[in-house]
């Protein structure tokens, strides 16, 4: 008996189905480490923009290397790879720059703008905003129970990468050329990348600004709240209880 042939209905149906199924990006979490026993949900949560903002500042370092790459070149690395692990790793590892001396944070930033500057701008430019992001946490990458964040330095944070995204799209050098090519308008096309991946960095530190804002006010409250209503709710019967709820 041959096999019997799907009905034109049928595959009507698969069709659509698959042409209108969403493409979903997979949401992977980290696995446990026993050091999240000894941080709080407002840790953590500054803890995943620590690591989200730093893969962001490696992809947009490794973009501005593809667009500049008399950049990389300049630091003496082996390849446009090397450099941008070199890079990244300082930042990491809070060490300094050898090109940028001891600049490093706010400090760092205007080197990768100023039209007599000789060395890598790129690098200049993300190790500046790395550090800048690292010193939030007082120089760590993860904060614990006993570390906290300034609410207006995360905030001034989120304001310096704004400045910086405005310079890299408007400072040219002598020649009237942009010191460092990042977004592409043209007619063969347009190229945003770069101003999407600093918008993400830009919108993680100002929703950290309002989350460390609000943990120091929700603690203040909740605290006040267990004064208050301890003594009241403590010794009421069980029935009185279920009133009040």
């Amino acid at each position: 008996m041959p096999p019997r042939r799907p009905s034109a209905a049928l595959l009507s149906l698969l069709l659509v189905a698959c042409a209108g199924a969403p493409v979903q990006k997979a949401v992977n979490g980290d696995r446990f480490s026993v050091g999240e026993v000894a941080q709080s949900d407002a840790n953590r949560v500054a803890n995943l923009v620590m690591r989200d903002n730093l893969d962001s500042l490696a992809l947009l370092l490794d973009k501005l290397y593809r667009r500049n790459p008399a950049e990389w070149k300049k630091s003496g690395a082996a390849s446009r790879e090397a450099a941008v692990r070199a890079v990244m790793t300082a930042v990491r590892d809070g060490q300094p720059l050898p090109a940028l001396g001891q600049a490093r944070s706010v400090g760092a930033l205007p080197r990768a703008f100023d039209a007599g500057y000789g060395g890598d701008r790129a690098g200049a430019l993300i190790y500046g905003l790395g550090t800048m992001l690292t010193e939030l946490y007082g120089g760590r990458r993860s904060l614990y129970l006993v570390n906290g964040l300034d609410a207006q330095r995360v905030a001034n944070a989120s304001f310096n990468v704004q400045v910086a995204v405005w310079m890299l799209s408007n400072r040219t050098g002598p020649d009237g050329k942009p010191l460092l090519l990042s977004n592409e308008i043209g007619l063969a096309g347009s190229n945003l990348s770069f101003e999407r991946e600093f918008g993400r960095v830009i919108g993680r530190l100002e929703l950290l600004a309002e989350l460390a804002d609000e943990s120091t006010r929700r603690g203040f409250i909740n605290y006040v709240q267990g004064l208050l209503g301890a003594p009241l709710l403590q010794f009421l019967p069980l029935d009185a209880v279920s009133a009040v709820k």
